[in-house]
């Protein structure tokens, strides 16, 4: 069973509470974030074992009642929440089937994987953020997974976006779409930006680069700085969505959405996943392969 502090893991089938629609999906791929690295340090509290993963790449295994899903089709889904008793680094994981999306049909289970909450989070925040086309978005950590993907979508919605990160990702972020680069360290000349996604957690420095009556939005509830200059500050709190997700799998085949994969595992070397993803520089997600 295992504690997630010393990197042991829940094997089995993953459930959580009892659904309305559930379909079982035979896990194929499942990415690693840090959210489960905070999860397994117990950042968020709650229970002494908690299940890991929130990606998952698979099939239909088996439904329930009223559930349309085939047996067999590629799915992708996003599992929420921070006290699953188990969840999607598992050979199996039952979901609720409003839940589910079609995989990209252009992507192997593998990379479709690193694609459900790193895209539901920056389809999110864009959303909380409420900017319209030719405002000014500034996207910190802008070369990870929320942020690079931040990016082609508030590119696509006709935002003007800057991009900040390791000057080594810069053409990463250009090529997603970003109109400017700054390379960490530098700031902004005046505080300008219509808003701010700060991927990257720099806080106050990064509100400070927020025009007034701008807004701001972080990714950690309850770490996000104080308002000031009439900012609006948000921190979003993920949701799963079906519907948006299909939206996510469908850019994926047109090539808006990029995904990237650094390195896999088998699950059972779960632990040396995760001692990977704490030493950090991955150019991409890391995904457990059952």
């Amino acid at each position: 069973m295992g504690d997630p502090r010393d990197g042991t893991l829940k094997v089995g089938i993953a459930q959580g509470p009892v659904l309305q629609s559930p379909d079982r999906i035979k896990v194929r791929a499942a990415a690693l974030n840090p959210v489960d690295a905070a999860m397994r340090a117990g950042v968020f509290g709650g229970e002494e074992s908690v299940g890991l993963g929130w990606d998952v790449a698979g099939t239909v295994d088996a439904t329930g009642p009223g559930v349309s899903w085939p047996i067999g089709e590629r799915v992708i889904a996003l599992a929420t929440g921070h006290h699953k008793p188990l969840a999607t680094h598992a050979d199996y994981v039952v979901l609720d089937a409003d839940t589910l999306a079609p995989a990209p049909a252009s992507l192997d289970d593998t990379h479709a994987a690193a694609l459900p909450l790193n895209t539901t989070t920056a389809s999110q925040v864009l959303r909380l953020l409420d900017l319209t086309p030719g405002q000014s978005l500034l996207v910190t950590g802008a070369g990870g997974g929320v942020g690079a993907h931040t990016v082609e979508l508030a590119h696509r919605q006709g935002l003007k976006v800057t991009g900040l990160g390791s000057a080594a990702d810069e053409e990463f972020v250009r090529a997603r779409g970003a109109d400017h680069f700054m390379a960490r360290g530098q700031t902004p000349e005046a505080a300008g930006f219509d808003g701010v996604l700060d991927a990257a957690g720099l806080g106050p420095a990064a509100r400070a680069a927020v025009r007034d009556a701008g807004a701001y939005a972080g990714l950690w509830p309850g770490s996000e700085p104080a308002s000031e200059r009439g900012i609006r500050v948000e921190a979003l709190s993920v949701q799963s969505d079906g519907a948006l997700l299909t939206e996510l799998s469908r850019l994926a085949d047109h090539g808006v959405l990029f995904a990237r994969v650094a390195h896999t595992y088998p699950l059972h070397a779960a632990a040396e996943a995760h001692a990977r993803l704490a030493e950090g520089g991955l150019p991409g997600r890391i995904v457990l392969i059952p």
